[in-house]
């Protein structure tokens, strides 16, 4: 008798709990996301990719083989293919949103929209560092998705995931925002993600994460599995940082990014100890470059940046991402504690140094060398100046240097920085004894 008085009870709490949802039966609306979906999946495409691999067997070196088998002096082609996602955002001009991973190296892209129509993609820009890509097709009824901010998004704020998981077709699922500004996967220089228990899997890269209002709030990208397949850890790039990369691509081709000039570490509780702050949020300018932004603005190594045009800097992460969407040439407040009292700078982001050979020695000339991102120096694992760009003819060239080398040393002093090289330099007017990395290979060049 008690348990049927339970399962009363609980059956009245249930019916109480929901009485205020638009549930009903026999012939009445029943709540789905239906509606918003027919508006929201034509947007989403999938994407496929072929990429022709040259591969050559050992043997294929002998010449003796060669000629005892006939066989003839050319390598082999192997096609791999690949499948993934993306999202029209531009019904107009036929722009796709997807991740850099999806096409990178692709020497064929095709895109399948939903009503099976498909159509060749040709790439208009890629940015490795955030992972995001933007494909164009030349198509007509094309239905964009429209963007929203992604800013105000919540922890506990429902989403849904739209893709093509294993190829098998479109395909949706749902879930909640399960954490924010999520950071630490690899390769990746700036970082932000949505993490999302919606199941992701792979074949969603590029796909779209949506509201309830069907509005796009992140492109799926990542997913942490150890089994290969969806554990409920699911990634996603923030529309706002979509969208920003995005019109870069669109407009340039490439992201141009700037730079306020500093170096900064993670407050961490020492540091916060010595500065007398509470530990928190925020990074310690470890450096401030001379001739910067940051200089300009007064700030000083010792200064503690808590927040930039008003969003929390949490981490030193977080710092470079929120540094690394500001445009070229627009403005920013930085929020900064100095001697226990806040204050604020108002600085123009600036370009990254790019700087030509013959600036450093003549010897240099038809030379351009940048500093190492801090991106491509974590995967490579080397800081450095690397050649930007290299004439035919030039003397680097003559001597063998090619576009991408990093400058790692020059006569047994570590070159770290374009002021570390630019100082070696001025103090060797004589025989330049060149470390050079090339690929993860180590190499010497002299320079007479």
């Amino acid at each position: 008798m008690r348990l049927n008085i339970l399962l009363l009870s609980s059956l009245l709490l249930f019916s109480s709990v929901h009485a205020a949802l638009p549930v009903q039966v026999d012939g009445q609306l029943l709540p789905s996301l239906a509606p918003v979906l027919e508006r929201v999946t034509p947007s989403v495409v999938n994407v496929h990719t072929q990429t022709r691999v040259r591969v050559r067997s050992p043997l294929m070196d002998d010449p003796f083989f060669r000629r005892f088998f006939n066989i003839p002096d050319r390598p082999r082609e192997r096609i791999s293919q690949s499948l993934g996602s993306g999202v029209i955002v531009d019904a107009q001009q036929g722009f796709i949103l997807t991740n850099n991973h999806v096409i990178e190296g692709a020497d064929d892209i095709s895109v399948t929209l939903k009503d099976g129509r498909t159509f060749e993609g040709s790439l208009i820009g890629t940015d490795p560092e955030t992972d995001v890509a933007v494909i164009q097709i030349e198509a007509d009824n094309l239905q964009a998705l429209e963007f929203a901010d992604s800013d105000p998004l919540r922890v506990g704020d429902f989403v849904v995931a739209v893709g093509n998981p294993f190829g098998l077709g479109q395909t949706v699922t749902s879930g909640i925002v399960s954490a924010l500004g999520r950071t630490g996967l690899r390769g990746l220089e700036f970082q932000n993600f949505i993490q999302t228990d919606a199941s992701i899997n792979p074949g969603n890269s590029g796909g779209a994460l949506i509201n309830l209002r069907g509005e796009l709030v992140g492109i799926n990208t990542a997913i942490f599995t150890p089994s290969g397949g969806n554990v409920g850890i699911g990634f996603a790039i923030p529309s706002t940082m979509a969208g920003y990369v995005m019109q870069q691509l669109i407009g340039h081709g490439e992201v141009r990014r700037g730079s306020m000039g500093v170096q900064v570490q993670n407050l961490t509780a020492e540091l916060a100890g010595a500065f007398n702050l509470e530990t928190g949020n925020g990074v310690v300018i470890a450096e401030v470059y001379g001739d910067s932004a940051a200089a300009g603005a007064g700030l000083e190594p010792g200064d503690v940046v808590v927040s930039i045009d008003g969003r929390p800097v949490r981490s030193e992460q977080d710092f470079r991402t929120k540094e690394g969407l500001v445009p070229v040439g627009q403005g920013l407040t930085v929020e900064y504690i100095r001697d226990g009292r806040s204050r604020k700078a108002e600085m123009m982001i600036e370009a990254l140094q790019v700087l030509p050979g013959e600036r450093f020695d003549e010897r240099l000339a038809g030379a351009t060398f940048e500093q190492v991102p801090d991106g491509m120096s974590r995967r490579s694992g080397t800081r450095g100046v690397y050649i930007s760009k290299l004439a035919r003819g030039s003397r680097l060239w003559r001597e063998g240097l090619e576009e991408g080398d990093i400058i790692i040393g020059i006569n047994r002093k570590p070159v770290t920085d374009l002021r570390d090289f630019e100082q070696i330099l001025r103090e060797n007017n004589g025989r330049l004894l060149m470390q050079i990395n090339r690929n993860g290979e180590t190499g010497l060049a002299v320079l007479d």
